[in-house]
């Protein structure tokens, strides 16, 4: 069997301890045997995108790409097309004002 991790992230107050989580981390990964892609990785960043969202010192904010594409959707037609664009705007209509 094989699994794809897409993201984790290693986080704290300080740079020493961060890298100490890191350290654990990325042991516990050669320790199981997973492998890393590292093209996509990236340390020591101030911001980042997990799950559709930007981590960074300002918290947590939808990213800005997401809503363009929700917002470039073609007009829904269907009830389930409809349901489908609720239940999406639903998720990201407490992060930006004047979505809905």
């Amino acid at each position: 069997m094989e699994v794809f991790m897409d993201d984790f992230s290693v986080y704290n107050g300080t740079i020493d301890i961060c890298l100490q989580n890191l350290t654990k981390a990325l042991c516990r990964c050669e320790e199981v045997n997973l492998v890393l892609n590292w093209e996509k990785c990236r340390s020591i960043v101030q911001e980042g995108v997990v799950l559709g969202h930007v981590i960074s010192a300002r918290g947590i904010e939808v990213d800005k790409a997401k809503i363009e594409v929700i917002e470039r959707l073609p007009r829904r037609t269907s009830v389930k097309g409809v349901q489908s664009f609720l239940g999406h705007a639903e998720f990201y209509q407490p992060f930006y004002q004047g979505f809905l």
